[in-house]
């Protein structure tokens, strides 16, 4: 066990964050999309509306007001709905009550002083984001600890010797403002653990295999299949759904993925349209305005081409044709057509991967500078073969796992 994680509080993670602006059911799906375009891991928490506003809440309180998180993902699925598709403008208009999935475990509250071991603890069992107060004042050092860890009591006070505690730095609570609040995120938590790469010495230049942190239960779906086939049961963790080619030789090749991280700042009514029409193949691919394989319509996504050439030069708008070049995954626009080897369509449609022998650190900093909830993993000799994903609980997993003793025998060998 890294002491990095036993002397650390999530107070220190909380300094420049930006105060927690809630989200509440009332507001549309119109709002979240922009909402989640500002958000990390690609959604954003939704509360139940906070009534009176002038009443003093307490933890409880706010954990029965607080819904679930919304992604991108979930509200592709929801406008690719054939009640939606028929009337965008309603369904754009829709409560994200509507939309979102009740779980009222994704959140939890936490005092600043809180060591981050335990905040690390809650999120490996399934808590994606923390709720913390904002901070006026930080007095002190990060030694102000729980006292209990894995069935173990830690001292925070050495009772045997008074002269010693009374000069050590003092751990008196922070400073906090009543009702504000910041939220931090399990990529927030990444972010701080690659920069402590040292003190976590050697696990991070470990192989992801040797680890065990792949994980082989991923979903998973044919390209042959109808895309919206992926919505049928959305995956929590990661939000994401591989998008594979059956092998002859008894494997699966991953040629793109249907996920929350893809879809984040994508055209959402664009992206339902092609999800309710299109195989998964094609909707991972790209599909471009000149195929001939099938017709695609006119189709007025959120932006609106407007015509200048008017004599009362006040221009007209008409919709905008579409393109799956409009969802964001086509990244060569002289690739028209569905022939052209899969292997061409490698942009923005191409799923984040790494090797069975890529180390922690590289997978760590591939989600970093990805903004990703997961890296889909090949083996080590095949990289068409796909054999799990790695998410964000995995590296937590593996980040707090307690190293093997060390035989004496072999060091003085």
């Amino acid at each position: 066990m890294a002491s990095v994680f036993l002397y650390h509080v999530v107070g220190d993670l909380t300094v420049g964050k930006a105060e927690l602006v809630e989200f509440t059911e009332t507001q549309t799906v119109e709002a979240a999309i922009k909402a989640i375009g500002e958000s990390t891991e690609c959604g954003i928490p939704v509360w139940k509306t906070r009534s009176p506003k002038n009443l003093i809440e307490n933890a409880e309180m706010r954990r029965k007001r607080f819904l679930g998180i919304l992604n991108s993902l979930d509200i592709v699925a929801f406008l690719a709905r054939e009640e939606c598709l028929a009337d965008q403008v309603k369904a754009m208009k829709t409560p994200v009550s509507e939309v979102v999935v009740p779980n009222s475990s994704l959140l939890k509250e936490l005092d600043p002083a809180t060591r981050l071991i335990d905040a690390l603890e809650m999120m490996k069992q399934g808590v994606k984001r923390l709720l913390v107060p904002k901070i006026v004042v930080w007095r002190g050092m990060s030694k102000r600890f729980s006292i209990l860890y894995n069935g173990k009591w830690l001292k925070n006070i050495d009772t045997s010797n008074p002269a010693a505690n009374a000069n050590r730095p003092s751990t008196s609570s922070p400073t906090t403002i009543r009702d504000k609040f910041c939220c931090l995120s399990r990529e927030d938590i990444i972010r701080f653990i690659i920069g402590c790469l040292g003190a976590l010495a050697p696990i991070p230049l470990s192989s992801i295999y040797s680890l065990g942190v792949i994980n082989p239960n991923f979903c998973s779906i044919e390209a042959s299949r109808p895309a919206i086939d992926a919505t049928q049961k959305l995956p929590k963790d990661p939000p994401a759904v591989a998008v594979i080619d059956p092998m002859a030789d008894d494997y699966n090749k991953i040629i793109g993925e249907i996920s929350a991280t893809k879809l984040w700042k994508c055209d959402y009514l664009a992206a339902a349209w092609a999800l309710a029409n299109f195989s998964a193949g094609q909707f991972v691919m790209g599909v471009e305005d000149n195929i001939t394989s099938r017709s695609l319509p006119d189709f007025a996504v959120n932006s609106m081409v407007t015509d200048a050439n008017t004599a009362n030069g006040r221009g007209i708008v008409r919709p905008k044709k579409f393109s799956s070049r409009s969802i964001g995954f086509v990244s060569n626009p002289t690739n028209s057509s569905l022939s052209v080897s899969r292997s061409m369509y490698r942009g923005r449609s191409a799923p984040l991967t790494c090797k069975e022998t890529s180390s922690l650190a590289a997978v760590m900093a591939q989600m970093l500078s990805h903004r990703a909830t997961h890296v889909w993993v090949t083996d080590a000799e095949n990289e068409d073969h796909l054999v799990g994903v790695v998410g964000y609980a995995d590296i937590l997993a593996a980040v707090t796992k307690p190293l093997p003793p060390t035989n004496p025998e072999t060091q003085t060998s």
